[in-house]
Formats: C-alpha cells, structure tokens, sequence
C-alpha cells in the first residue's frame, strides 16, 4: 500500500468511525511514517535525562529504529535489515508451511501480526496502535511474497489487466511494450527476488487486476494460484478489518471518542480507496472526502502528510539534509522530546521488534537476528 491508504484512508477511516480529530491524525501519520522512518541510528550531542537510549562507541544513541529502507542502496541489503524492517513491518510471515522458506511467506491476517495488534489495542498509545495498522494492511496486499531474498519472490508473466496507460506506471508501460517474456529476462537480471520486487508496484496500486506465475515451480504457490489477483477485493478486505479495529481501540479508550461525529455511509469511503488514478489523484479523492464530509479543515495539521514534521518537533536542530541518512550524529533533543510522536514511534519500535520475533518463534518460525 502506499500514502492514499497507509495514512489518507486510515485517517479518513478513524474520523468516521468516531476518533477525535488529534486522535485520528496521530494513528494515520504513525500508519504512514512506517514507510518514511529510514535513520536506523541516531547519535545524539548530549547525555540525556528521563529517556531511554543506548550507548555505542561510548556515546548516547537511539538505534536500530528503521522501519523502512532503500531497496537499491547495497548498504540495506542484508539479512539483517531484511528481517527487522522489510519482514518486521512489510511482509509479516504467515508462519505456515514445513520449511523456513515458506513459513517467512507473508499470509493474510495471520498469528503474529493479530497478537501484535491485540496488544496495541490495549495499551493507551496512539501512535504503537497505529504503526502496528501498517503492517496489519500489508498482509493483505503482500500475501504471498517473502521479505527475505527468497525462491518465493521469484516471479514471471506479472502483468496488469489491461486498463488506461494513463494510470500504469512507467515500468509497467514498458513492460507492455517489451512483452512479457523479454521483460521477464531483463527483470530477473536488475531486480532480485526480495519482497514484491519482481511484481513492481502491482500489489500497492488499489483498482489494479493483475496476474503472474512462479517461474519454477508450484512448490510455493499453495492457494496462490496463478490466476488474476484483484486488488479492490484485498483492499477491501484489509480496510473492512482495519475499521473493526479502529472501532474496537475506541471502545477500549473512549477517552479519544468525538460524540460529534456521526458518520454513517461507509461505502462511500470503500468507493474512494479503490478508485482508479494516479498516486497523486488518489490523495486529491482523499482529501476532497475529507473536506466534504467534515471531518476535517484544509487548515488542520492533518489535511496534508508532512514526512519531517515528527522528526522536526523532536530535534531542535533538525534539518531536512542532515537528517536524510541512515546514520544522523550530533542529534539535539526539543525541550519536550520525551512528549514527542517521535520519542513515541521509536519506543514502539523498539517494542515491536522485540514482540515480533518473540510471536514468529511461538508460532515455529525461529529468525536469526543479531540485535536479540
């Protein structure tokens, strides 16, 4: 899934079902920050007090907090990284099957990641709830690719029904253009078989049909045949489960509860997840819905995503450039970093990491990881 779901959808999602309007902003950014939270180590200037933090090389840090990662720079591309960010929060395993292999098969609306939503629910925390939405959602558009290097990613014939070029992405286009079959050798020689890497953006576009093949054997296909997959259903499905926990958090803490709200035509927002357009039309529907049906101003906070503005409140000497990279040092803290979203994300973080691997074991699935 991409921002239109991951933050426009839950967002629009969590005012419908009755959430203040604060409450519903800080669920949906968590959801979508889970894709933009790339710095894995963070050293900061000074020794804090009254904040949890780690020591490396002698000196006060914040680590091993990345829930996300370029898949093209070759620094992230190992084991590592795959099963702490890329499987941890994108292709939660389905833990099903008699091999490791397809055990790290993600599977829809399984064991672990329901034992990591259970517990967010009841804890009070806006934020660890709605990170853990992100990776709940994933399993539904996801299912059936592994975040490791892995046979089961290894694709051919991936190609979309034949809708307007308009809304197909570039490399889709030529994909097209090439044939599947020429497109399928040069694909195998750029993109390995890690996540839906091979699928290209097929699994995160919401009105997309679309088909492919396992380009072994049926080893790993099981009830994954190769048939058309349709996106609108997997959408929906996610986000019909994803309201029913929405609505379950509020009536574990009616404290964030709006008694304002009373919306009730739910089918129009299952309406604008699944429209056909471009990323950016997408979230233009969004955010149109969002005006129209009160949920919320053009000049709240929430009406448009800012990726920095987390890591802005946080440090007094934040900078878009500095804090670009994988590794940030000489990191200030804000006055008030210990109320901080951001303060707030990393300790679910570090949480959920911890859950994760813990649930995956209880569940069979034993991951070697070497921050355990």
């Amino acid at each position: 899934m991409k921002k239109d779901a991951h933050y426009y959808a839950v967002l629009a999602f969590a005012r419908a079902c009755g959430f203040k309007k604060d409450a519903a902003y800080s669920v949906a950014y968590a959801s979508q920050f889970v894709d933009d939270a790339k710095i894995n180590h963070i050293i900061l200037k000074e020794k804090p007090e009254s904040v949890e933090f780690e020591t490396i090389d002698n000196k006060p840090a914040f680590f091993n907090m990345a829930t996300c990662h370029s898949y093209f720079k070759v620094k992230t591309f190992n084991f590592s990284s795959m099963v702490n960010n890329t499987c941890a929060f994108h292709f939660v395993p389905g833990c099903e099957g008699s091999s490791f292999i397809k055990k790290m098969q993600c599977k829809e609306n399984k064991q672990v990641i329901n034992n990591l939503l259970r517990d967010a629910k009841e804890d009070n925390d806006l934020v660890k709830f709605g990170m853990v939405l992100h990776p709940f959602a994933d399993t539904f558009v996801h299912k059936g690719f592994s975040g490791i290097l892995s046979k089961v990613n290894d694709i051919q014939k991936c190609k979309p029904r034949k809708i307007s070029n308009i809304l197909l992405k570039p490399l889709i286009r030529v994909m097209l253009l090439f044939g599947n079959k020429k497109f399928d050798k040069y694909l195998d020689f750029a993109m390995p078989a890690y996540g839906h890497g091979q699928a290209m953006e097929n699994p995160d576009l919401p009105y997309l049909e679309w088909s492919y093949k396992y380009d072994y054997s049926d080893e790993f296909t099981e009830d994954l045949k190769p048939t058309s997959k349709d996106n609108k259903k997997r959408f929906k499905r996610a986000f019909e489960n994803i309201k029913k926990h929405l609505e379950e958090y509020l009536t574990k803490h009616p404290e964030y509860k709006d008694d304002n709200v009373n919306f009730t035509d739910s089918d129009i927002l299952y309406k604008v997840l699944i429209k056909r357009g471009s990323d950016k039309k997408r979230i233009k529907n969004w955010k149109k819905l969002l005006l129209e049906k009160n949920l919320f101003l053009k000049s709240d906070v929430a009406y448009k995503y800012d990726e920095n503005l987390w890591l802005d409140q946080a440090f007094s000497n934040f900078d878009k450039k500095n804090f670009n990279e994988r590794k940030v040092t000489n990191a200030i803290l804000a006055n008030d970093f210990n109320e901080s979203n951001w303060y707030k994300f990393y300790k679910a973080v570090k949480w959920y990491k911890k859950m994760f691997f813990k649930y995956c074991k209880e569940e069979g699935l034993d991951i070697p990881n070497e921050y355990n």
